[in-house]
């Protein structure tokens, strides 16, 4: 995953910044007693960007990360429906669904609406479990893809929206 072009400094100033905040000001505040658990750790870390990162001064916006935050609270949005966030985040491509109303999404055949035969629709998943695969048409979901069952969709009857007289008489 890129996310800053290479020899590109300025774009990593903030978190190198951060970083070396975090070297002068959090390190040398650590003990062995401290290094006992990353629990311990974590905890210290978290303890120390609350009292002391988040209420100090910063130059650069001449007010502490805090207020700067809650200057701009009224622009933040929330979603309270976990679900939302999920499909915020899923994966999303393009597929040709083909004839006998598939799609291929990680080698895998999903069976989709005949009624979208022969369209480029949109699809969206987790790369990570391919679990559910939403189909889109102009960004709106039509539901989800089923698994393919062979045996099944062998047998499934479809209305046949390009037989092959058609073909046949569209090379003539």
């Amino acid at each position: 995953m890129i996310h800053t072009k290479p020899y590109d400094a300025a774009s990593k100033g903030k978190i190198e910044r951060f970083f070396l905040t975090v070297r002068k000001r959090f390190i040398p505040l650590l003990t062995e007693n401290n290094l006992s658990s990353l629990d311990t750790l974590n905890q210290k870390f978290f303890t120390w960007l609350e009292e002391d990162y988040h209420r100090k001064t910063h130059s650069s916006i001449d007010m502490t990360p805090l207020d700067k935050y809650m200057s701009q609270i009224s622009g933040v949005k929330t979603i309270n429906d976990p679900d939302k966030i999920k499909m915020l985040f899923l994966k999303r491509q393009k597929r040709k669904v083909k004839h006998d109303a598939t799609i291929s999404v990680n080698s895998q055949l999903y069976e989709v609406s005949p009624t979208l035969i022969g369209k480029k629709i949109g699809v969206r998943f987790d790369p990570e479990t391919y679990e559910e695969v939403f189909i889109y048409d102009n960004d709106t979901c039509l539901g989800t893809a089923k698994p393919v069952i062979m045996a099944d969709n062998a047998k499934a009857k479809r209305k046949d929206s390009i037989s092959f007289q058609n073909i046949i008489k569209e090379r003539e």
